[in-house]
Order: structure tokens, then sequence, then C-alpha cells
């Protein structure tokens, strides 16, 4: 997760294949375009997603996902704007994955039940590891 210009450059020299932000400002938008790495920008709202739009942004993150509205929300303000896929994050998890993954505007989600605190904390990467193949068995499930 980035927040800025400088943030964004970091992650592509870490080796990013993709980032994603919360949120954005033109700032970090007209600086992803130049860089080598997909940015996938946070929106919640009609307004932004135009916005990103505009900029050439057309796969977004919809953030928090939950809180403003969840699957109903997010199929309301995808209707009107067929040509954005969203991956929603905020709230995601093992109970509603499915749900916002049966929306044709979902490419892709994301969700820190993968990732609890305390795992990464501790270093607990089997942990972290067997939670994220357990999300892709699930979802392959849904696929299926």
């Amino acid at each position: 997760t980035v927040i800025n210009a400088q943030q964004y450059d970091d992650a592509v020299a870490a080796g990013a294949k993709f980032v994603i932000s919360p949120g954005y400002s033109q700032v970090l938008l007209s600086h992803a375009k130049t860089g080598s790495a997909p940015l996938i920008p946070g929106v919640s709202t009609p307004s932004e997603i135009l916005t990103a739009l505009e900029m050439g942004y057309d796969h977004l993150k919809f953030f928090p996902a939950e809180a403003n509205g969840g699957v109903k929300a997010l199929q309301a303000i995808a209707a009107p704007l067929p040509q954005v896929s969203f991956c929603p994050t905020g709230g995601i998890s093992p109970s509603n994955v499915a749900d916002y993954l049966n929306l044709d505007c979902v490419a892709t989600v994301g969700g820190s039940w993968m990732l609890p605190n305390d795992a990464v904390s501790g270093g607990d990467w089997k942990r972290v590891t067997e939670l994220a193949r357990e999300a892709v068995k699930q979802i392959e499930e849904l696929k299926a």
C-alpha cells in the first residue's frame, strides 16, 4: 500500500509487479503513469471513479468496501461504469469473498484476513502461507 510518489518508487525498486493505494492524489496518479508498475488507486465514490478514469485508470480499488456499503453499493456504483473493474478491499473475508467475486465488475479482491497482525509480527509465515492457500482454494472452487 502506497500513498505518495516516493512510496510508489520504493515499491517498484523493491520489485513490485503492481502497486495499490487506499486512495489517490493527482500527483500519485500522474507519477505512476510514468512508472513501470501499474497502480491500482483506491476509490469509494462515483466522482473519484470518474477522476481516475480521466487520468487513464480503469482498474480501481474499492476501499473500504464493507464500510462503504459492500456488495450492494459496489454493484450500484459500477452499473453505469461498465468499463471499470474493481478490487474491493476492507472487510473482505472468507465469509463474503464469494459475494464480491460473483459481481461482473470485480476482477480481484484483497483481504487482510490472510495476513493477521499477530502472524506477521511474529514471523509466522507458515500460517500466512496456509491462509493464502485456503483463500486460493476457495476462489478456485468458486470459479469451477
